[in-house]
């Protein structure tokens, strides 16, 4: 396996040549790590011949790059109109309340990070959320409970 530093050297070099080279380096060493280490910057500076200031600004404006490790598991919670008009903003609301977070955070034992989404292609079961993958639909706050609850034990 890998360190960090050879993952990420090893990204780079295979893909500094592809047109647009940046975000598919970004996407690939998210994809390998789960976030985008400060350590990568420098690298990615260098290998694509860009400012560090440049790299850095491209991680910070995208929210899907994250610059500290995900939780074990990852909420996507549909924020698209479909789920807007069935209730979603309550259970936004409830939601944070239950986790203690924010989007784009970390549960503080590390179990759950909760990001927006803007569509999962599930409207006609709105509400919906994707919790590593696996979809539900019309979630409630009590639905969301029970969830949530099943994933914290995984």
């Amino acid at each position: 396996m890998d360190s960090p530093e050879e993952t990420i050297t090893g990204i780079v070099s295979r893909l500094k040549d592809a047109p647009g080279a940046l975000l598919p380096i970004l996407h690939a060493i998210q994809d390998e790590l789960g976030h985008v280490p400060a350590a990568a910057v420098p690298v990615i500076a260098d290998g694509l011949n860009l400012s560090r200031a440049e790299v850095h600004g491209v991680v910070s404006f995208y929210h899907y790059f994250r610059d500290t490790p995900p939780g074990r598991h990852t909420i996507h919670l549909c924020r698209a109109e479909a789920c807007q008009a069935m209730n979603q903003r309550t259970l936004e609301r409830h939601a944070k309340a239950r986790l203690g977070i924010d989007f784009h955070q970390t549960t503080a034992d590390g179990v759950f990070t909760f990001e927006p989404v803007y569509c999962l292609g599930n409207c006609a079961c709105a509400p919906s959320m994707l919790v590593d993958g696996e979809l539900y639909g019309r979630v409630t706050p009590d639905r969301f409970d029970s969830i949530a609850s099943e994933w914290e034990r995984r």
